[in-house]
């Protein structure tokens, strides 16, 4: 059964650890006031994200979970699940299980060492939420196979429903690039710049047109210093962005950067990177890292263009093929 008939003509309790206008939240808030009749929200806007979680965990064992039909979990539901979920008890409970723990801290961002004391907590309390829940919701059938494998997930129990940009915000729009970018290939990239997304290959890429003034690029997001940025004359980096500015810069572009890049990380051939979602939204030429997650729902055409994740001369040869498609046209 799918989540919009799960959720529907119910009374249901949404709990979330991150910001309520993350773009996870707003998509499941939408889906649940359509469908739901009526949600209640528990959340919290303190800052520190550990403070965050207490919080929710004191207004969730205050809640008064006996007038809901439903619970509904949205980000993180590994640090609600086994802590206060007690409080659920003969509730149906419905997940968003859109990243794992350990998946996330051992083997993508590699905080701790596999096998120890905190891996094997984080893979602990990843399959025992997956056990408890009633419906687990993904954002990938890649990510779902790996969850079930990995997690000894229940194949019934899962749903995929894919990222979805803001359409108030991201939407197709006349592109009116400044006076100074006017004949030249803008690419743009942004992102927070997280392991899994391979900015090092986007930078290593970018210095293979050190000498090319035809092709601008615009990087957005906080690049930290040890990723050894190049300063070239062709590039602007911009730390950060509204939303609404970001959308404008995306409107200036002739060709964006999907991803993710990164080679090595086995999420991120698992993931489509949220970005694709405001591209796609758009309506702009795109290249992506060619992972099974991508191709679950981007067809190679002249809008989607795939390049061997992990391999900056393959990004850099895209984009040039993408600069004589400008100029012959």
């Amino acid at each position: 059964m799918e989540l919009q008939e799960l959720v529907s003509n119910k009374k249901i309790l949404f709990i979330t650890t991150k910001n309520i206008d993350y773009i996870r939240n707003t998509q499941e808030l939408r889906i649940l006031s359509k469908y739901a009749d009526s949600v209640e929200i528990v959340c919290s806007e303190k800052e520190n994200y550990v403070l965050r979680i207490f919080d929710v965990w004191k207004k969730t064992s205050s809640k008064r979970v006996k007038e809901c039909d439903a619970i509904f979990v949205g980000f993180e539901p590994q640090f609600i699940i086994p802590y206060v979920g007690y409080k659920f008890k003969n509730k149906p409970v419905y997940i968003d299980f859109f990243i794992s723990v350990y998946d996330t801290l051992i083997m993508d961002r590699k905080k701790f060492k596999d096998n120890s004391i905190f891996a094997r907590y984080f893979h602990h309390i990843d399959e025992k939420t997956l056990r408890l829940a009633d419906h687990v919701i993904t954002d990938t059938k890649a990510h779902e196979k790996f969850f079930i494998e990995e997690f000894k997930g229940e194949n019934n129990k899962f749903e995929t429903i894919y990222l979805e940009a803001d359409p108030s915000i991201y939407y197709p729009r006349e592109k009116q690039k400044p006076e100074e970018l006017r004949d030249k290939l803008v690419v743009l990239y942004f992102g927070s710049i997280l392991p899994i997304q391979g900015v090092n290959t986007i930078l290593d890429a970018i210095r293979e047109f050190q000498n090319d003034n035809d092709v601008f690029f615009d990087i957005i997001g906080p690049i930290p210093e040890e990723y050894d940025k190049p300063v070239q004359d062709n590039v602007r980096y911009t730390t950060w962005l509204s939303q609404e500015e970001l959308a404008g810069r995306i409107s200036q572009a002739d060709l964006c950067l999907a991803g993710h890049f990164n080679g090595k990380i086995n999420k991120a051939r698992r993931t489509i990177a949220g970005k694709t979602y405001i591209y796609e939204m758009m309506g702009k030429r795109m290249i992506l890292g060619d992972g099974e997650a991508n191709r679950e729902l981007f067809i190679e055409d002249s809008r989607h263009i795939y390049v061997e994740m992990g391999n900056a001369g393959s990004l850099a040869i895209a984009i040039r093929k993408e600069k004589i498609n400008c100029e012959n046209n």
